[in-house]
């Protein structure tokens, strides 16, 4: 008996050493863990911290790309695959095209049908485009990206085109004549059919070609990896995908330092190298990117007034998607599905945001919205935030009259220079934490940073931005929300590759789709950049910056009709 008590007492003895190793060496797991994880608190979110632990994983050693992996309910998929059928674009026949045989601005040529009739203001103009290659020869097949634009300088009025792909060579361009006057047609190609090609085989195959790095630092030491949304190779990664929104964004891991000590966001660079020669033809400024195409007849008619005095209404649209949606008179923009208030002084501006909170969120063409009301309105003053310039957060303040303007870029991918890893906020996020109500307007653009993606990747985010603003909308009915559309931009050899016109088109095109029938709202940007006499410019000159701030406040004090 004695015996078997001191028997249990060795064994229980043996089992707490037992119990105690085993503690010692989960202990000693934990502290090392950050070695290890992909993410940590410095990434969590602030109202997250408690499932900091629970969401770390080790990193990955397989290639990911976020945009293929991602989980859509059947009615994702199936707006996702009418989306992208909606923006699919005309393929040149089968086989190598050489570049003689691809379509020549210098050769093709445009006619107004009945140039001599007679036209007044609402009536309908049609421009028949014929294409050619380099011998002159009549292309056979469409896909060609064209631009067209109707404009009577000395009136500074403009207005964009409705385009036709006649998938033969022949290009239907309408216009609806909305001034009286002579009245010029202007037809340019953006890129020839053969170089939408090239672009698409980018967008697909080369999601990379622009890269982005984060820096990491713990005490002296610091390390910067390249990262993106898809990182090729089997080198260990940081996972940083968002825990709400599931947008994924990875980064190579640093060699010594842990994923949790990642400070920064900044644009690497532009890989180099991407076409061969042959399709670097296809990219050349002044043979076929953005070239204007001429008449091979009169290039301009004359419109006559309407027979009756009422003037007031010639130019309305009842259809809220009309095209054009809105033209320049006098330089100034006017919106024809609804009506618009020139705000020409400061104290316009102070009385209709007066008392109110507005959000803009987006890119640096946002941004050039924070930039004219804070330089415009002289009680605006901006509160220094000791933020980076050109990146932000920016905030003004009127303390006199209560208005607060904030703005902030989006998530990643975002091509600004350094941005701190606690500043890189999803627009979905910050929607979520936003309280509404008729005192609160939220401004929205993204669409540039999104060029050198895959689609599915823009509509993901999308996807969840209208998710956030229909929440928003559902518990705070009066907030008012605007979206800023994208617009075009000058263009070269290199910037095409990158943010070309065709794929801000395309985007913008899924933008439109995707909150249509949403109680949101339009600044047409695309048509107001477009139709504009202006150089075409990433960042519009403020003429055109004024127009757009027109409509936008239009939105939030509309005139009484």
């Amino acid at each position: 008996m004695w015996r078997d008590s001191f028997r249990l007492q060795i064994f229980c003895l043996l089992m707490a050493v037992l119990a105690i190793v085993v503690l010692v060496h989960n202990f000693f797991q934990l502290e090392h863990l950050d070695d290890d994880t992909v993410s940590g608190s410095n990434w969590i979110t602030e109202n997250n911290v408690q499932h900091s632990l629970s969401q770390t994983t080790k990193p990955t050693r397989k290639p990911y790309c976020g945009y293929k992996q991602q989980t859509l309910s059947k009615r994702e998929q199936a707006e996702q695959e009418s989306l992208l059928a909606a923006i699919q674009w005309p393929k040149p026949p089968d086989g190598k095209i050489a570049f003689v045989q691809s379509t020549d601005p210098a050769h093709s040529d445009f006619v107004i049908v009945k140039p001599s009739g007679f036209f007044k203001v609402g009536d309908q103009l049609e421009v028949l485009v014929h294409m050619k290659d380099f011998h002159g020869k009549p292309k056979q097949y469409g896909g060609d990206y064209l631009q067209a634009r109707i404009h009577s300088p000395l009136l500074k009025a403009g207005a964009t085109g409705k385009i036709v792909d006649c998938h033969n060579g022949l290009y239907k361009v309408f216009f609806t004549l909305l001034w009286p006057g002579e009245v010029k047609v202007s037809v340019s190609l953006v890129h020839p059919s053969e170089a939408i090609q090239v672009l698409l085989r980018l967008r697909e195959e080369r999601p990379d070609r622009v890269y982005f790095k984060s820096s990491f630092k713990s005490g002296r030491y610091s390390e910067t990896t390249e990262c993106n949304v898809c990182l090729p190779g089997d080198l260990p990664v940081c996972n940083f995908t968002d825990l709400y929104t599931g947008e994924p964004w990875f980064c190579y891991k640093p060699r010594k330092l842990s994923c949790a000590s990642r400070i920064s966001h900044a644009k690497g660079g532009y890989q180099k190298g991407l076409l061969t020669q042959e399709e670097s033809l296809f990219f050349q400024s002044d043979v076929n990117i953005k070239r204007p195409i001429l008449s091979s007849g009169p290039d301009s008619v004359i419109v006559k007034p309407k027979a009756f005095t009422d003037s007031s209404s010639m130019d309305r649209a009842e259809d809220p998607i009309a095209s054009p949606s809105g033209y320049y008179y006098e330089d100034q923009w006017r919106p024809r599905t609804h009506w618009i208030h020139h705000f020409n002084k400061s104290d316009d501006i102070t009385k209709c945001l007066q008392g109110k909170i507005i959000h803009l969120f987006g890119d640096s063409t946002i941004r050039q919205w924070f930039e004219y009301l804070t330089a415009f309105v002289p009680d605006l003053v901006e509160f220094n935030l000791g933020s980076p310039k050109n990146v932000g957060p920016f905030m003004s303040v009127d303390l006199k009259h209560n208005i607060l303007l904030k703005f902030r870029c989006h998530g990643p991918p975002i091509r600004f220079s350094t941005v701190f890893s606690s500043e890189l906020r999803y627009i979905a996020n910050e929607l979520n934490g936003i309280v509404g109500g008729r005192n609160t307007v939220i401004a929205i653009t993204i669409w540039s940073h999104f060029s050198t993606f895959p689609v599915e990747v823009y509509i993901r985010r999308l996807r969840n931005i209208r998710r956030s603003v229909i929440q928003l909308l559902d518990r705070s009915p009066k907030t008012l929300i605007i979206i800023r559309t994208a617009n075009v931009q000058e263009l070269g050899p290199e910037v095409s590759l990158f943010n070309s016109d065709w794929y801000s088109f395309q985007l913008d095109s899924v933008m439109r789709k995707m909150f249509s029938g949403i109680a949101v709202h339009f600044v047409d940007a695309w048509e107001m950049s477009l139709a504009h006499y202006l150089p075409h410019n990433l960042h519009p000159k403020e003429v055109i910056v004024k127009n757009q701030i027109d409509a936008f406040l239009s939105y939030v004090c509309p005139l009484q009709t």
